[in-house]
């Protein structure tokens, strides 16, 4: 190796450093934000504004549409760099949130879950680019199953925060903290610069390649998958087995514990048995999750369900590292960008549509899970990816 490649490869290491910790706190911002709002709003929306299954549905829709405008960051991008939208994201996740308890209204919550969904959506599409950008296919599952378990550990944090906080304050001092110390977070970030010069320039427009294909379509049933999941299943255990702020809160706690010592071990078996075995053994079993949803009246075993399917859901990194093996280097931000804006027309659809299943009878939302899972199953096995080279990005510290 020449000097000057060393030197190169010497700035490239100390580059993936910066970004790998700047992206740890943001990360941790980030699952505060949104942590803190799964957490609360089920109950506060139920609670303080009266909403019934189609209430929920409706804004959970809502919510997902900066999902769906996601690829519109291709745009933000030829004005700011990726590490500066990323912060402004954190800082209007962080507003979002603080201002939600102020606004116990179907049209107050909608307008705050928006501005928190769009900083959460832009950080959450720019983030996983950067991480694919940064880190080669080896490290990448690595990193991916750090920032996972730094996530489980922030929602364990939130989640001992509110039961400790609930006794002592009402909604809109839990918002009102949790939304301000994000805030400042994103504030922190602007004054950094963890950014490469010398890495791959990314293409400034949106675009649909054909062979990305299977990436599009494993993208949009996951985000059809992750509604059922986050909305309707949390939905069952308050509405029909009536769990309180405290059981719902205890209930993320135990399955972020199991995240925490879990998620850097699917990084490491992605590596192992690559992408397409974890993603078959993640559908095979959900197919029965939903199953067990739909027809069960034991409230400890929906519990106990509910923490498997959590933990699977966990194995959708395996989609990102897939088109990493597959992607031109500089097709990653405004392909994952479109790959967002694809999840989320599912996701935008689904919980209207759950809503209104659930009306008629809660038990086809789950059902409807079922089959979703098993088109993705079928899907799944038309993986494959090239033989895996030593990239030359540096590695995380």
């Amino acid at each position: 190796m020449t000097e000057t490649n060393a030197a190169r490869q010497q700035g490239n290491v100390l580059h993936a450093r910066r970004m790998f910790y700047f992206l740890i706190v943001l990360t941790i911002a980030s699952q505060v934000g949104i942590q803190g709002w799964s957490t609360l709003f089920t109950n506060f929306a139920v609670e303080r504004a009266g909403f019934g299954g189609f209430e929920i549905g409706v804004t959970q829709s809502l919510r997902e549409v900066p999902g769906f405008l996601s690829l519109l960051v291709v745009y933000v991008l030829m004005v700011l760099p990726e590490h500066r939208v990323v912060a402004l994201a954190i800082m209007a996740l962080g507003a979002g949130l603080g201002l939600t308890g102020l606004f116990p209204t179907f049209w107050g919550i909608v307008a705050t879950s928006l501005l928190m969904s769009f900083g959460f959506h832009y950080y959450e599409t720019l983030n996983m680019s950067l991480t694919l950008q940064y880190f080669d296919r080896t490290q990448a599952p690595l990193v991916f199953g750090r920032l996972r378990s730094v996530t489980a550990m922030s929602n364990i944090a939130v989640g001992l925060g509110v039961l400790g906080a609930v006794h002592f304050l009402d909604y809109p001092a839990l918002y009102g903290v949790l939304g301000g110390g994000v805030a400042l977070v994103g504030l922190w970030a602007l004054g950094r610069n963890p950014s490469n010069p010398g890495l791959p320039v990314q293409r400034k427009k949106m675009f649909l390649k054909r062979k990305y294909s299977l990436y599009y379509v494993l993208t949009f049933l996951g985000g059809a998958r992750r509604q059922v999941l986050t909305t309707f299943a949390v939905f069952l255990l308050v509405k029909k087995f009536g769990l309180s702020v405290s059981g719902v809160t205890t209930l993320f706690l135990v399955n972020n514990l199991v995240n925490v010592v879990v998620n850097p071990l699917i990084g490491r078996a992605i590596n192992r048995f690559g992408e397409r075995p974890l993603l078959t053994m993640e559908y095979a079993v959900v197919a029965v999750v939903f199953s067990t949803y739909a027809f069960s009246d034991n409230k400890w075993l929906v519990c106990g369900l509910y923490i498997v399917d959590q933990l699977f859901f966990n194995f959708a990194m395996c989609v990102s590292t897939y088109f990493q093996k597959i992607a031109e280097p500089q097709d990653l931000s405004p392909t994952l960008a479109a790959g967002f804006t694809i999840n989320h027309i599912a996701a935008v659809a689904i919980p209207v549509v759950g809503g209104a299943l659930w009306l008629w009878d809660p038990r086809l939302v789950f059902l409807g899970g079922v089959v979703l899972s098993l088109c993705s199953l079928v899907a799944v096995q038309f993986i494959r990816t090239p033989s895996a080279k030593r990239d030359t990005v540096a590695h995380a510290g």
